[in-house]
């Protein structure tokens, strides 16, 4: 089988924008559906132990749909991915005020983010996968962050059976930027709720959140706690204990500080199921993983093929800086200025077992 990309239509915006539905191929069979409307991907097929490819995220059929309502189903976030305390910031000394979107805070980069946006598209055909370049700036003051950001986020489905994301931006006036990719993963194609799942984190620490998830600012250690994943277990073993910070959440809804190591690309974790033998590595240049078990999802996104989207179907390693870190000074600097170059990857690896 040789790689490929297909293009096709995915509708329209309410404004007249045509919309297009990216098909790519790799040469193992490994099937990726992305669309210029936030970068989404709608679909990802890979194979169980015994060769059946099936859809292993969440999403919808239609544009109307995303439109419609969509926890940021597989879609490019930004300029700012997780919260930021009140929609608050100081950036050298000038204060400046987001959208609030999520309680009290700002969530996501705001009412209108990069996942609600078109994006420009550019094919990528090489020897070794297929992939697209998706392109726009963010113009000065958008969603109330300062300067124009220019960015480029690439997706590469290459024939060793990984999907790479690749984050590029450059501003003109001093700026904050944390992207990431929001994809809700379920390895059971659905058959299951993701609780079974055996996930594994590279982090011996955890940032602890108040009653809106924002981060206390500390960092705590996982040992002995409902939060530690250094060693493989299922995401529902102990999701359901007495324990205030998965009261806050509802479940997992937290940011994992990844062990350094030596490495640009560290090993962040795994995922596998046991029933199909999906698994699936992580790898990043990022500091930190938010891990969301799906708390949220109630029943009322009905998604591909009719099917209702409950409590924990589907959960998502979100590879980022950490939440809030523009008012948290101990935290890794999120800033970015002019003639800096902002350059993060992350990495899914998909086999069985």
């Amino acid at each position: 089988m040789k790689n490929s990309i297909e293009n096709s239509s995915f509708g329209s915006l309410p404004d007249g924008t045509l919309l297009n539905l990216y098909t790519l191929t790799n040469a193992s069979g490994i099937e990726m559906k992305v669309t210029d409307y936030g970068g989404i991907i709608t679909s990802l097929k890979v194979p169980d132990r015994n060769g059946v490819f099936e859809d292993v995220v969440l999403g919808y059929d239609t544009i109307e749909q995303y439109l419609e309502s969509s926890p940021y189903f597989g879609a490019v976030i930004g300029r700012y991915g997780n919260r930021i305390a009140k929609g608050k910031f100081l950036l050298d000394g000038i204060a400046y005020t987001l959208p609030i979107n999520n309680g009290e805070n700002h969530l996501h980069g705001g009412i209108r983010g990069f996942d609600k946006v078109v994006w420009a598209v550019e094919e990528i055909q090489k020897e070794n996968g297929v992939g697209l370049k998706l392109m726009r700036t963010s113009p000065d003051m958008e969603e109330g962050y300062p300067g124009n950001l220019k960015v480029e986020v690439t997706y590469f489905l290459s024939n060793d059976n990984t999907v790479q994301f690749d984050y590029h931006g450059e501003t003109d006036k001093k700026t904050i930027v944390n992207l990431t990719q929001h994809s809700y993963f379920n390895l059971s194609a659905l058959k299951e709720d993701i609780l079974g799942h055996e996930l594994l984190l590279n982090a011996n620490y955890f940032l602890p959140v108040d009653g809106s998830l924002i981060p206390t600012g500390e960092l705590h250690p996982v040992s002995g706690t409902p939060f530690d994943f250094s060693s493989a277990k299922t995401i529902g073993k102990e999701i359901g204990l007495a324990n205030v910070q998965l009261e806050y959440g509802g479940g997992y809804d937290h940011c994992w500080i990844l062990n350094k190591g030596t490495e640009a690309m560290k090993f962040l974790g795994s995922l596998f199921e046991s029933k199909s033998g999906r698994f699936m590595e992580v790898f990043t240049t990022e500091p930190a993983v938010q891990f969301y078990s799906g708390n949220f999802l109630d029943g009322n996104n009905i998604g591909k093929e009719g099917k209702s989207y409950g409590l924990r179907t589907g959960m998502c390693l979100e590879t980022q800086h950490y939440p809030d870190s523009p008012n948290q000074s101990d935290f890794p600097s999120v800033e970015l200025a002019p003639g800096e170059v902002y350059k993060t990857s992350t990495v899914y690896k998909f086999s069985v077992r």
